[in-house]
């Protein structure tokens, strides 16, 4: 199981954003690869640490993350999401400035780190997906046409048609770094910086293609299929890994971002993975009692009235709410039963209801047992 991520970086759930930055790079230069050559655990501990500063860094993440646990930070069946699957190039290219060096070396250990050419990633693209609660309360599939960069067919994505048209960057030697020396009061402490020339790839274009002007990307558009799962949240964010915007040359595609968007119901208003919904009787069914189809996400349950029932009753229908993301757990159907007071009466029917005008059966007597509203619905949850 995933540890949680504020026990990965030994940091309290209160923690300030200096604190959070600080506890990473402490844990980043324990476990950096670099001052652990060949050992995987170290490795597999700085990816982990990467991941939750990922998250705890972000305002957004971290509020997802704090609301939703590990849930609310992955597509669930959507191929991946926030994982293990942080690459060192991208964890270098992303924070490897909080510890020393362009791409990830450190400054005065080992003469640097280690070389490595810089691995471009493509722009996020963020999409907003409207969903029913019929929708919402089963896995889901959405079908989205995408504009989107995407590599180019004429250069297959490197930028030159041809392939002795790329060339071995002449000042870094294709490593994407260069070393800077510089004198300080410890002495001479040597930093990796990103080589200017190729711009950290290790490559340069002699001839760029024609189709994409070098960069190995055009304007394109891609149909994606996204599996939405059971019990998502309106509001609540999705990604899948690498299916937004193609990188240059070859780099790593961006995420796909999937903010979910719930559609507001004619019948049933939602609150967590219950639903509420308010349903009307005759007064002849309140009187004499019967049974009644009431509508549910997935047809209609057939529940029987009593005689006498009060406006303002409330049914529980068990396992007829939402799922509960990533559960087996079900919320509830909370029905609020009113009784219906005809507004139009002919001639016929107002004679009728006369004659129990007087009728002692017919007076108001509520008795003790005729608890408020706020009180049954307690009474229901508890």
């Amino acid at each position: 199981m995933k540890r949680d991520y504020y026990e990965v970086l030994g940091v309290s759930r209160d923690a300030s954003a200096d604190e959070i930055k600080k506890a990473y790079r402490k844990k980043a230069m324990e476990y950096h690869p670099d001052r652990n050559p060949g050992n995987h655990e170290a490795e597999e501990k700085f990816k982990e640490a990467a991941e939750a500063y990922d998250v705890l860094s972000t305002p957004e993440k971290k509020s997802r993350y704090d609301q939703f646990g590990h849930a609310g930070m992955s597509g669930s069946g959507m191929g991946g999401g926030y994982s293990a699957d942080f690459d060192l190039s991208s964890i270098f290219e992303r924070f490897g400035d909080l510890f020393g060096g362009g791409f990830g070396g450190f400054s005065g250990f080992g003469g640097g780190g280690s070389s490595r050419p810089r691995v471009r990633k493509g722009s996020n693209i963020r999409v907003t997906v409207k969903l029913t609660l019929e929708e919402i309360a089963k896995i889901t599939e959405k079908k989205l046409k995408i504009k989107k960069m995407v590599p180019c067919r004429t250069c297959h994505g490197q930028g030159a048609v041809d392939k002795s048209d790329l060339q071995t960057c002449p000042k870094c030697n294709g490593q994407g770094q260069v070393m800077h020396q510089q004198r300080s009061m410890f002495g001479i402490i040597q930093q990796a910086v990103v080589c200017d020339h190729c711009q950290g790839e290790g490559v340069v274009v002699k001839k760029p293609c024609s189709t994409c002007s070098g960069t190995g990307v055009v304007k394109g558009e891609e149909v994606i299929t996204i599996s939405i799962p059971a019990g998502v949240h309106d509001g609540m964010q999705l990604s899948m890994r690498e299916k937004g915007n193609a990188a240059q040359r070859g780099g790593i595609n961006g995420d796909l971002i999937i903010l979910i968007k719930e559609i507001e119901h004619p019948l049933f208003e939602r609150d967590g993975n219950n639903l509420f919904l308010n349903f009307y009787i005759s007064f002849p069914q309140a009187a004499l009692g019967g049974s009644v189809e009431i509508p549910t996400l997935d047809g209609y349950a057939r529940v029987k009235i009593a005689a006498g029932t009060q406006g303002g009753q409330i049914l529980r229908l068990q396992g007829k709410g939402l799922p509960e993301l990533n559960s087996n757990r079900k919320g509830d159907l909370i029905v609020n039963i009113n009784v219906w007071t005809p507004k139009n009466l002919t001639k016929e029917e107002k004679q009728i209801i006369e004659k129990f005008e007087n009728s002692e059966n017919f007076k108001p007597k509520p008795d003790k047992q005729e608890k408020g509203f706020f009180h049954r619905v307690r009474q229901i949850f508890n």
